[in-house]
Order: structure tokens, then C-alpha cells, then sequence
């Protein structure tokens, strides 16, 4: 039997007993049937009617911010509930969302009019678990399908598109013929949906472990909303590091590389403006000089563009600016490299080398030794506590001002005194690099002597 939390039982009991019929719907059940996990979400459909559902939960606090499309929040014991009532929708102009809903006291009416048969699922403790378009076969066959007629769905709603590749890859379902035909023949209506939406359902997609075969069968689908992306679409490299096109080869650093959303956008983008860097040397062998640059530039319109936030958008295409850059080979470079980028990017960079080298040719599996042997490097630095950062620095801005030096020079001079501590030449002791700050001074002042000469 399916966990129901007190107050979700509260309410189906209380609904039951004026006479209702009341249904859990949604992500709870589907998540039941698939691996017996428990839900999170609990939505309810009933046969009440909006001011039914009121009255019957009249000595509860009532939130009516969904009554236009029949939806009353109950909060039980400081649990929200959405109950809402069985309806059939009107159409839906904006591809999104209806115009209208007329209510109904069919279950079969409310299901029938649900995105895909596995979020088509009702469960009450009574009846378990109540399947009337075919979910549950689906469920164990691991195929997506729309209700009814694909075509309709994707045209009521576009979004439910990318929410159909979204499913795909995080649940390794297969999108049925007809709904993935219905899912091509319709992409044109996503440029009708809000960017925001987009970014989400795009970002939970890159996430699953089911995402290469959903870049390379809907890659024309995520073109619509991402066209950037279409140049890399076939385009031969010409390399021997690389036995495959420009796209492929992405698909495949996108499946290596970390499941977590700045890792899996980074992927997606690191070689984005190769196809407008391409050149052939006198042997015939393609090169892409200046690609990371033209590929940060290119990912940061596209961020924006998908509502990104600043942050996540930074480090992005921080990451993919510098996805090339080689890797240190001993220690001091290592600091530097995490001076430069902060610790936690620089771990990144490693991470997207170690994907981007298995997008490319077999014989580049050499490198993940040098991989290994940096983040090696990093932790050690990491665990010593040793100095890679001018916050670590035994001495501060205010010992620097002491000194006599403003403005700029504060900044230079600590980032001197970071770099000697890093390279070894002097250790992170204060009376030591006060010594440091004053060769530093009296350089400072021998520049101000020649130039006053």
C-alpha cells in the first residue's frame, strides 16, 4: 500500500464522507508504481466542486489563489494541500495553458485530459491504484506515451515537449513513435514559451542519465529553443584527437561529464563556436584557434537569453572560457591555477578536461593519469590549508596601507606577495612577509625617483 502522509488522509477521508470522490494524482502516484518511492508532491482531484471543497473544509485556513481553474489549497495541521476539482479544458490559445476549464464529475474526463499516461494515475487508499488510460502497462514497459492524441497535447501545451524529453532522460523511459513524432512535427510552437520554463525543464534534462540518446534522437527539438547549437550538427572536425563531428563529440562530454546541472550547461557549450573558428592547415588538418572564446561568448547570449542567474551564468561560462587551458604539472602551478580561478572552478576545469578527453579519440586516454595526478595536487593543497588565496595571506590590505602604498598598488602589492608565497620564496609568516612588503616599497619608490629625474 501506497504511504499517505496523515493530513493527505485527513483530507480524502473528509472528502469521502460528504459524498465526494477524492483521488491522489500526479508525481506521488507515478513514483509509487515505478520503484515503490515515496512521493513528495500530493496533489488531489475531486468530484467537488470548488465551493463544495470549501465547505467542506470550512474550519480549515483556505487558500483560493487557483479558483479560476478549480483548485482550492487546504492547509492541514500546516501541510498545504491543492485539491482540485475534475474538469475538462478549454483551448488553449497560447499553447500553455487553457483558456478555460469547465468542471465535471468524471474522474475519466479529468484523466483523459493529463500530459502522458504515467502522470495519468489516481490512487486512493480504498481503491489503490486506478488506471484508465493504460499508465501502469507503460510504467513497467518503460515508454512514455501522451494521452490520447499526441498531436493535441503538444499543441495544448508545447512545454509538455520538452517535459517529454526531460522524463526521457532523467527516468530512461522510450518516447513511443507516435508521441516522439507529434514531439518533432510540433517544435515550432516552444518558441511560444516562456524562457524561464524552458531553462528549467532543459536543465533537469542535461541531469539524467538517459541524456545522450535524448541529444542525439530530439537534437532538432532542442535547436528550436537553443539554435545555437545547430552549427555543431554534423560538422567534422578533421582532427585526429577527434573520431567525431563536432556534435557527437559534445553529446559525448555531456554524458561524461559530473551529473549536476554547471557541469552538464558547461559541457553542453564548451565547443559551441567551434564551427565559426574552423580552419585547415597545409596537411588538411582542422583547427578551431580561438574556439573558447568565441564559445564563452556565444554561451553567455545564450544564458541570458534562457534567464539564467547571474551566478550560475558566471561560472559557466567562466568554465567554458577556460575548458582548454592546460592543466599544471606540479604543485605551484596547481596553487596558481586555483588562485586564478578559485578552488572549486579549478576542481571544475579538471572534471571537464576528464569528460571533454573521453568525447575524443582513444588514443587521448593517456591523459586521465595527468588528471588524476592534478586533483591529487589540489587536495593536498587543500588538506596543507596551504596559501593559494590573498584572504590567506598572513598580512592583509591594511598592513599594506601601513606601508605608504594606495590605491592600485595595495592590490598589486599583495598579489605579489601571494605569488612569492606560492612559488616558494618566501614563507606565510607576517614578519617575513613585512620584510617582503618593504623590497616591494622600495621598489615603488625607485620607480617614483627615475620618473622624477
Amino acid at each position: 500500500m501506497m504511504y499517505v502522509p496523515p493530513q493527505v488522509n485527513t483530507a480524502l477521508d473528509l472528502l469521502a464522507a460528504a459524498g465526494y470522490e477524492a483521488y491522489l494524482v500526479g508525481g506521488a502516484v507515478r513514483d509509487y508504481v515505478r520503484e515503490n518511492r515515496q512521493g513528495k508532491d500530493w496533489d488531489i482531484t475531486t468530484s467537488a466542486l470548488p465551493e463544495e471543497v470549501e465547505r467542506v473544509f470550512a474550519g480549515y485556513r483556505l487558500i483560493e489563489t487557483g479558483l479560476k481553474h478549480g483548485t482550492v489549497t487546504v492547509v492541514i495541521d500546516g501541510e498545504p494541500l491543492e485539491i482540485t476539482t475534475y474538469r475538462v479544458d478549454g483551448s488553449y490559445s497560447d499553447h500553455r495553458r487553457p483558456d478555460s476549464v469547465s468542471f465535471t464529475r468524471s474522474l475519466r474526463e479529468d484523466v483523459e485530459r493529463r500530459d502522458f499516461t504515467m502522470n495519468a494515475l489516481a490512487y486512493n487508499p480504498s481503491a489503490g491504484v486506478v488506471d484508465l488510460v493504460g499508465g501502469v502497462k507503460d510504467i513497467e514497459a518503460k515508454i512514455l506515451r501522451c494521452v490520447g492524441d499526441p498531436d493535441r497535447r503538444f499543441q495544448e501545451d508545447a512545454l509538455r515537449i520538452l517535459r517529454a524529453l526531460r522524463f526521457a532522460s532523467v527516468l530512461g523511459l522510450e518516447i513511443e513513435s507516435a508521441t516522439a513524432e507529434a514531439a518533432h512535427k510540433n517544435k515550432a510552437l516552444l518558441k511560444e514559451i516562456a524562457a524561464e520554463r524552458i531553462q528549467v525543464e532543459l536543465t533537469k534534462m542535461l541531469c539524467g542519465e538517459g541524456i545522450q540518446e535524448v541529444l542525439v534522437k530530439y537534437s532538432d527539438i532542442l535547436a528550436v529553443v537553443m539554435p545555437e547549437l545547430e552549427p555543431m550538427f554534423g560538422f567534422e572536425q578533421q582532427n585526429p584527437h577527434h573520431n567525431s563531428d563536432v556534435w557527437y563529440h559534445t553529446v559525448k562530454v555531456v554524458t561524461n561529464a559530473p551529473a549536476e546541472p554547471v557541469m552538464r550547461w558547461t559541457a553542453l557549450l564548451h565547443d559551441v563556436g567551434k564551427p565559426h573558428c574552423f580552419s585547415l592547415d597545409e596537411q588538411g588538418i582542422g583547427h578551431f584557434f580561438g574556439h573558447a572564446s568565441k564559445s564563452t561568448v556565444i554561451a553567455d547570449e545564450l544564458l541570458q537569453r534562457l534567464r539564467f542567474d547571474n551566478a550560475t551564468r558566471e561560472r559557466i561560462t567562466l568554465l567554458v572560457k577556460n575548458h582548454d587551458t592546460p592543466l599544471p604539472s606540479d604543485e605551484r602551478g596547481v596553487k596558481r591555477l586555483m588562485n586564478r580561478l578559485g578552488s572549486e572552478a579549478a576542481l571544475q576545469i579538471v572534471n571537464i578536461h576528464r569528460a571533454d578527453t573521453a568525447g575524443q579519440h582513444p588514443d587521448c586516454a593517456y591523459r586521465y593519469v595527468e588528471f588524476d595526478e592534478v586533483k591529487a595536487m589540489m587536495q593536498k593543497v587543500l588538506d596543507e590549508q596551504a596559501c593559494f588565496s590573498v584572504k590567506n595571506l598572513a598580512i592583509n590590505g591594511n598592513d599594506v596601507l601601513a606601508k605608504g602604498l594606495r590605491g592600485k598598488q595595495v592590490g598589486e602589492a599583495l598579489q605579489r606577495t601571494l605569488n612569492a608565497v606560492m612559488d616558494g620564496e618566501v614563507p606565510n609568516e607576517k614578519n617575513e612577509l613585512l620584510i617582503f612588503l618593504d623590497c616591494i616599497l622600495d621598489e615603488y619608490m625607485e620607480d617614483y625617483r627615475k620618473m622624477s629625474e
